[in-house]
């Protein structure tokens, strides 16, 4: 209706516009491409060497990892939500979103922490050896560096994906339907099972797919406890055997696992209806815990807050100011490297945002609206993949401009793409565009088509109504999108360790590489930094919360 109206008037700008919004996609596209074209045109030799001997080890341990994490995560998410949805017990307002903080901990930096906490050389298993007198092969410990290991440390911090979209399922959910629940008989308990929990099915197992789509695309934890999966495979294909086309086909299959999960779950529900009552009027009525019940409700939700935020957090902040050894120096440098890149890539990635979802708003074409989805599909690619699709058309486009420079000018420009900075913000923009499109999306679909006529009529172009009226109008949204992007890309591993130029280094990285030298108390400065500014859009969601009428 938006873009109907609009292109009545003789708008000749919104037609440019459109075409530079396909453009922009086209090139966000071309890892996605690249991948795709590589795929067909791979090394049989190379991929039955992998099928012989790693395959079934990247597909088994992915296998077991997303069943673990999935049954973590939803034994995490699932009953705090419905807990500090509908229920009214001690310490419930701060617990609502104190589950939200294990968001701000990479699952790489949480396994760093709990290796250095319950390894061999450990505090724990020292105490446990001098408390006992036993010593090493005499007692049973749990072995943190395993596949087991891995998927609590990743339920640990992805369980309030599930937590999220859960409670606010269960928010929606009219409070008159539980209340009939109650008069037809049902307990408590049976109204969680028999009608809460299979309503809120769908935003139950959206969050579920995010959680699956992370694991499915971490690298630093896997990698650090030694667990074969499709992550390392690719990035040990395309380092170890040198064979892009093979990291590319393996990345395909990594894609395939994810799609035929999310395709499952529509398939066992795909006649299902599911219809919420209007909760909006009635303030929702919560079920007052009383004594052992009660307080066992404040520690089932205060016990991930603990183990996924609280302690990792003070064994970083202990390690740090006691024990790691540091220069100010070379943090500061860490800090700036990883600050400058995360602001600059943030920026690009909130000012395309703008670009696409304005074209699409003012475009009745279908290309232009698929071009902008097209432009978001790079959320659903682990960053090992990416970077390689970018890797791979920079290189090509480097030597070929190193080429043009020697026959026409007779210097060597060397490396000006795939050697720089170039390359890395190119991958964070693929990455986490889908991340400034939600956000840039939702705030302009709240302001009025009747803003546009009228700065139309003002005789105002496109781009000035967008920069004058709208931008302003949505700067929260805005914020929000430049926050996430930026937390987001101080986070990203894999994509920095490939794309990185040499000698340079940012917090992510450097915790890595200490970690993956065992000095894991000199990581804690750099990883307690990236969970510090990890709180920010967690602090952000939980003024969300807050600010819902059914949080209180």
């Amino acid at each position: 209706m938006i873009a109907s109206a609009i292109q009545t008037l003789p708008f000749r700008r919104i037609n440019w516009l459109s075409n530079l919004a396909v453009l922009v996609a086209a090139i966000l596209a071309l890892p996605i491409l690249v991948i795709a074209a590589y795929v067909l045109t791979g090394s049989a030799e190379v991929w039955r060497h992998l099928a012989d001997t790693v395959l079934s080890d990247y597909v088994i341990n992915s296998l077991l990892l997303v069943v673990g994490v999935s049954i973590g995560s939803l034994l995490l998410g699932v009953p705090t939500a419905w807990l500090t949805s509908v229920c009214a017990f001690p310490g419930r307002r701060v617990l609502t979103w104190g589950l939200l903080l294990p968001m701000a901990v990479p699952a790489y930096i949480i396994a760093y922490t709990y290796t250095g906490l319950l390894d061999f050389a450990g505090p724990v298993q020292t105490a446990l050896r001098e408390i006992t007198g036993l010593g090493y092969g005499e007692y049973w410990f749990f072995e943190i560096r395993s596949i087991e290991g891995a998927a609590i440390m990743l339920a640990l911090v992805l369980y309030p994906y599930v937590y999220l979209m859960s409670r606010a399922a269960f928010l929606e959910q009219s409070q008159s339907t539980l209340e009939v629940s109650r008069t037809l008989g049902y307990s408590y308990k049976q109204s969680f099972f028999r009608l809460a929990l299979p309503l809120a099915r769908p935003s139950i197992m959206a969050g579920l797919t995010l959680v699956l789509m992370e694991t499915l695309a971490d690298y630093g934890t896997v990698k650090y406890f030694g667990v074969t999966t499709f992550t390392t495979g690719i990035f040990r294909t395309f380092y170890g055997l040198g064979d892009a086309a093979a990291a590319a086909q393996l990345a395909a299959m990594l894609l395939g696992f994810v799609s035929i999960l999310i395709l499952l779950e529509r398939y066992s529900r795909r006649k299902s209806r599911y219809h919420g009552g209007n909760s909006q009027g009635k303030q929702a009525r919560l079920i007052k815990l009383e004594g052992a019940a009660a307080w066992g409700a404040t520690l089932y939700c205060f016990t991930p807050v603990l183990v996924g935020f609280l302690l990792p957090a003070g064994v970083l902040l202990y390690w740090a100011l006691t024990q790691a050894d540091f220069t100010a120096a070379e943090f500061i440098s860490l800090s700036w490297n990883s600050f400058y890149l995360a602001t600059t890539a943030a920026i690009i990635a909130v000012v395309l945002a703008l670009l696409l979802c304005y074209a699409k708003r003012l475009s009745t074409r279908h290309h232009v609206k698929t071009a902008v989805t097209i432009a978001g599909l790079g959320y659903a690619l682990p960053g090992t993949i990416i970077a390689i699709g970018v890797l791979i058309p920079l290189a090509w486009l480097d030597h070929r401009l190193i080429a043009f420079a020697k026959n026409t000018f007779g210097i060597d420009i060397g490396l000006v793409l795939s050697g720089t900075l170039v390359a890395l913000l190119f991958a964070y923009t693929v990455r986490f565009l889908a991340v400034s499109l939600g956000a840039v999306q939702s705030g302009l679909d709240k302001i009025k088509p009747s803003i546009d006529f009228a700065g139309r009529s003002l005789g105002c172009t496109p781009t000035q109504v967008l920069k004058r009226i709208h931008v302003p109008l949505m700067r929260s949204s805005v914020l929000t999108a430049l926050l996430i992007v930026f937390v987001d890309v101080l986070k990203e591993l894999p994509a920095t360790l490939i794309l990185r130029p040499f000698n340079f280094n940012t917090l992510a990285v450097r915790a890595f590489e200490l970690a993956s030298d065992e000095r894991l108390v000199d990581a804690a400065p750099a990883s307690l930094m990236i969970v510090l500014v990890g709180l920010a859009p967690v602090i952000l969601l939980s003024r969300s919360i807050a600010r819902g009428k059914h949080t209180i």
